[in-house]
């Protein structure tokens, strides 16, 4: 019989990207996700049968155990990056992960990998950062084999960082970013699921950071989205104690409604992390390390960006329609 992967998260953005590659390796793949009927789409990543959505919240140890039931290795991809409900950085990415890990060793899963992020400190400042430490170190002392892959911002067809932007470039005479000097290395999802991937079949364990090719600041990543999708246009950089009254208000607009407004244009947290590099570390195992090369952003980005352009698809033709010469 084909071995068993469970995948917490399996439906989220960087998941099934992991479920099509193990899929593609013959494993049979269970999403673990809270919403199952909303995962559905998974299920043609294999065949009939193959990747099936399952029920399962993190916060919950019987249904962890259950989703868990006979898998050879786990993922957790579990994230969160604005509180929202029950979902708190705490129960989610310390907690939740404790429990995974926990779990998983007591069952004699084989293999497990943990998805965290660059900047990942117990000690931070950051709450999301410090439950991502904190995550991490759960794992390894309840896992001590397990692999944990600690990515800069992933971009890809789904994500919530170019996507974002160019959506705002549409409407904006500028575009405003906190921390325009911070540099970021990113990383294309499918490569993560790569990395993922590589761990389960070749029994790795330990850090890796993963990082792109290219490391540029907040401001040249804007810029670089802005000539994909056709519209020049002023990247301003948002001072930081200006930033910090605009986390506030927003924040305190989310506690005031009591969630009803869910704070997703910046919170205090973020600009505590935009004050940081997020790079990959100097001397860290990485992407080579498992024999894989990253993909650059100048390949992936027109792939999913076009739809922002002026003209959409059909910009190129258009810019060359226009440089016609028109006949007297």
């Amino acid at each position: 019989m084909s071995k068993l992967v469970t995948i917490y998260g399996g439906s989220g953005f960087v998941g099934r990207y992991i479920a099509q590659r193990m899929a593609r390796e013959g494993w049979r793949v269970r999403v673990a996700v809270r919403r199952p009927n909303d995962a559905i789409f998974v299920r043609p990543y294999g065949t009939p049968g193959q990747v099936e959505p399952v029920l399962c919240n993190i916060r919950d140890e019987a249904s962890v155990r259950a989703a868990m039931a006979g898998a050879d290795a786990v993922v957790n991809c579990v994230g969160i990056l604005v509180p929202e409900g029950k979902n708190r950085f705490d129960s989610v990415q310390a907690e939740g992960a404790a429990r995974i890990a926990r779990i998983a060793a007591e069952t004699g899963v084989g293999q497990m990998v943990h998805i965290s992020a660059i900047g990942a400190d117990p000690a931070s400042n950051s709450l999301y950062s410090r439950t991502k430490g904190v995550g991490e170190d759960a794992v390894r002392a309840a896992f001590p084999t397990a692999a944990i892959l600690r990515p800069s911002v992933i971009f890809g067809p789904e994500d919530q960082f170019f996507n974002r932007f160019a959506s705002m470039a549409r409407f904006a005479p500028v575009l405003g970013v906190v921390g325009g000097r911070t540099k970021f290395q990113p990383v294309y999802v499918d490569d993560v699921a790569a990395a993922a991937a590589a761990c389960i079949l070749k029994g790795q364990s330990g850090t890796f950071d993963l990082g792109g090719p290219e490391v540029m600041s907040f401001a040249d990543l804007m810029r670089l989205m802005l000539r994909v999708i056709s519209r020049p246009k002023p990247v301003v950089s948002i001072p930081f104690p200006v930033a910090q009254v605009m986390g506030g208000a927003f924040d305190l607009l989310q506690d005031l409604t009591g969630g009803f407004f869910v704070n997703r244009v910046v919170t205090l947290d973020q600009i505590k992390n935009l004050r940081r590099d997020n790079v990959v570390a100097a001397g860290a195992r990485g992407f080579a390390d498992l024999g894989l090369t990253p993909t650059a952003m100048e390949v992936v980005l027109p792939e999913y960006l076009w739809r922002f352009r002026p003209g959409g698809q059909y910009e190129a033709i258009k810019a060359s329609a226009r440089n016609m010469r028109k006949e007297p």
